[in-house]
């Protein structure tokens, strides 16, 4: 059994990058089979496993909104703006984090390259940080 085997329009959903949305629209014959309408203006398509059409993802990240549990996600605010080279550098070295819409911090390589590109252009720096160390 498929996560959205069962699901309907209008459906309360929470996806780990986009946050809060609903579903807009369920397609028959389709790779995807739901597309959904975010609360911060974003549409994106998505499997029945729950896998987006959009960035690097390969696990599922979107799931109903009443049963998902957030205690473990990292939403902490960022500690220190990153100059541009300390971005350019930190990319290289695969320690460069970014902040999705949801707030939650992943690694840069998930994210779309356009949503890297288009926050680097707007100099939203303090969208990045440095991979916090393992504890």
């Amino acid at each position: 059994m498929v996560y959205f085997e069962n699901a309907k329009v209008e459906d309360n959903i929470y996806d780990l990058v986009f946050g809060a949305g609903k579903i807009a629209k369920i397609f028959d014959n389709s790779h995807y089979k739901i597309m959904v309408d975010f609360k911060n203006g974003y549409e994106v398509p998505y499997t029945e496993d729950g896998i987006s059409g959009w960035g690097n993802f390969s696990k599922q990240t979107l799931f109903y909104k009443n049963e998902i549990d957030l205690t473990d996600v990292d939403f902490s605010p960022v500690s220190k703006v990153l100059s541009v080279k300390k971005i350019i550098k930190l990319r290289e070295k695969d320690r460069l984090q970014v902040r999705f819409p949801s707030g939650v911090w992943k690694n840069v390589k998930k994210a779309e390259p356009s949503y890297v590109e288009d926050l680097l252009e707007r100099e939203k720096y303090y969208m990045f940080r440095k991979k916090p160390e393992k504890k």
